[in-house]
């Protein structure tokens, strides 16, 4: 008898329907307004939230949802389908002696609407179980990287930076899923981080056994620089880079970290690697959760410390979006914004 794990189930049921359609089923799926369609099955309709199957009168959120209800797969085989794995079979040995049981679903768990506009459940990263003692395994590399570059080009950042990063390892476009892979590499060049950021939808976690030591980071312009600027995202990092290099923002000749949300031990360990900086511009959100990032690296870092809101938005990349949409005076320098 063939099972899986409570780790593989909980990543398959991490994945939304639509990116797993893109990546499976694309040939199979046709724009419809602000949704899609299938065309083998023409009254699905699926958007980044989920799928309702109007002829039929039933619903769903994740690609796990979708292979059951519409393809017919049973648990064990949607699970691997998904996380492109091989099931396990009786008497194999675990590391964590878990294996996973799939309950009978109950109907009233979850409840659907006959709309695409209000489901009831979301899939967020917190849904992926973390361990530090989990193996640390990166997604399969694609055989290119188009989806990633048109994704963050999208998003603004700006094409030649993205390039760099593909060029220096710190960025790829995962097989499986198309998404954009973030890296953290330690003092040695090896790959000690991943965060991934899915190109459709709002999907984005860590991978499991990264080590959060290590943030996504790009060198300064200038060798010589004694600053560190740091953002909660990678995005949001070459948002801001973009910014400068687009004339938008005074250029930064230092260092750019991405913490990964609201860890500050990026921060700690680069600066006890790199003993000569002693400035830093806490670039975070302007919202509850980055001012409270602000207040506790202030708080913990040894060095002088400069809060740099974002000019637009929220974040960097909101800022980066409202110029390049012309939202603000065109050939407009913010020369007095701090970290520039």
């Amino acid at each position: 008898m063939s099972f899986v794990t409570k780790e593989q189930a909980a990543r398959a049921r991490a994945v939304g329907v639509l990116d797993y359609i893109i990546s499976y089923e694309r040939n199979n799926l046709k724009r419809v307004g602000s949704s899609y369609r299938l065309k083998d099955h023409d009254s699905l309709s699926i958007n980044d939230k989920g799928f309702y199957w109007h002829s039929r009168g039933f619903g769903g959120i994740t690609a796990l949802d979708y292979l059951i209800k519409v393809r017919g797969y049973d648990f064990v085989s949607a699970v691997c389908q998904i996380n492109s794995e091989q099931p396990l079979e009786k008497g194999a040995k675990l590391d964590n002696n878990q294996c996973y049981q799939p309950k009978t679903p109950n109907p009233t768990e979850i409840k659907f609407v006959n709309t695409l506009t209000s489901f009831s459940k979301t899939i967020t990263s917190e849904s992926i179980p973390k361990s530090e003692h989990q193996p640390f395994n990166l997604p399969r590399r694609n055989k290119d990287n188009y989806r990633v570059i048109a994704y963050l080009q999208n998003r603004g950042i700006d094409r030649d930076l993205i390039m760099d990063c593909l060029s220096r390892g710190l960025l790829y476009e995962s097989a499986t899923y198309h998404a954009a892979v973030f890296l953290g590499k330690d003092e040695n060049g090896e790959i000690r981080f991943a965060t991934i950021r899915g190109t459709v939808g709002d999907f984005k976690c860590d991978v499991q056994g990264s080590s959060k030591k290590f943030g996504f980071l790009l060198p300064p312009d200038n060798p010589a620089s004694r600053e560190v600027a740091v953002y909660e995202s990678a995005v949001d990092c070459l948002s801001h880079q973009s910014l400068c290099k687009q004339g938008h923002l005074s250029n930064f000749g230092g260092w750019r970290l991405a913490l990964s949300g609201a860890c500050t031990s990026p921060l700690i360990h680069f600066l006890q690697h790199h003993p000569v900086i002693n400035h830093c511009y806490i670039s975070t959100d302007n919202d509850e959760t980055g001012n409270k990032i602000a207040e506790r690296i202030a708080r913990e870092i040894p060095i002088s410390t400069e809060r740099s809101l974002p000019i637009y938005g929220k974040d960097w990349n909101n800022s980066l979006e409202a110029t390049n949409a012309k939202h603000v005076q065109n050939g407009t320098i913010h020369k007095d914004m701090p970290c520039l």
